[in-house]
């Protein structure tokens, strides 16, 4: 392929996206971006940009193994959590790579970004072919079996891009993500809105596009039945204050 040609097609990719997020207010259904198919779910300000296909098994399995081999995960008090009182080890392993001198501060912590690996680059590079976005910042999960997990959260810190989708790739075992509106976590509720459920594949990419993050909380539950590694790679952009 010649420079013209890729060129032209990574503006046809920007132009169709664009097409498709500008369109407001429209039911849970399926759009075509590019070479690529996208689910597009918008419900109750959940705005989802779901590709089953963003990397070939081929692909997926290449970048499974030399993250294995690249990442290097927290540890000490940095891979623990306080809950009620009570430190508590992370159920899954933890790690950061970004821009130098970035840092994102959740739960209490405030984590140093290492210098990008050649993987964790090459992933936000083909990230950002395909999108017109720009990352600086990746927090990587691994879930080590069907007991890891990751709580109800929202990703809403105030160092975060507010404009800037928070990509997420996850690679090998498949597993549930569940979504559930800010207005339906108490006991006394005074809105009935379903929670969603979507499985997140090996090779795919899910876009929590804005404003996800500021009504819906996330999840990563237990599933005891799906014993296989699972990395989760969550792509963002960190505002310099």
């Amino acid at each position: 392929m010649n420079i013209q040609n890729e060129s032209n097609i990574k503006r046809f990719r920007k132009r169709k996206w664009n097409e498709i997020t500008d369109k407001d207010n429209i039911p849970i259904c399926d759009k075509v971006h590019s070479e690529l198919n996208w689910k597009i779910i918008k419900y109750e300000n959940l705005n989802l940009s779901y590709c089953s296909t963003f990397l070939s098994s081929c692909d997926s399995q290449r970048f499974f193994t030399e993250l294995e081999k690249e990442v290097k995960y927290l540890s000490g008090d940095l891979a623990k959590v306080r809950v009620y009182g009570k430190w508590h080890n992370l159920p899954r392993q933890q790690a950061a790579y970004g821009d130098i001198g970035l840092t994102y501060k959740f739960s209490g912590f405030t984590i140093p970004a290492l210098s990008w690996t050649s993987t964790v680059l090459e992933l936000k590079t083909r990230l950002e072919e395909l999108i017109p976005y720009k990352f600086n910042f990746c927090l990587i999960n691994r879930y080590r079996n069907g007991t890891d997990s990751i709580g109800e959260h929202r990703d809403d810190e105030k160092e975060l891009d507010n404009e800037t989708p928070i990509a997420s790739i996850s690679l090998g075992q498949h597993r549930d993500f569940v979504f559930r509106h800010k207005d339906c976590r108490s006991k006394n509720l005074t809105r009935k809105i379903e929670p969603y459920k979507i499985l997140l594949e090996n090779g795919s990419v899910l876009l929590m596009n804005p404003p996800t993050n500021t009504y819906w909380y996330h999840s990563l539950p237990v599933r005891k039945k799906l014993p296989g590694i699972r990395i989760n790679l969550t792509y963002r952009r960190i505002v310099s204050k």
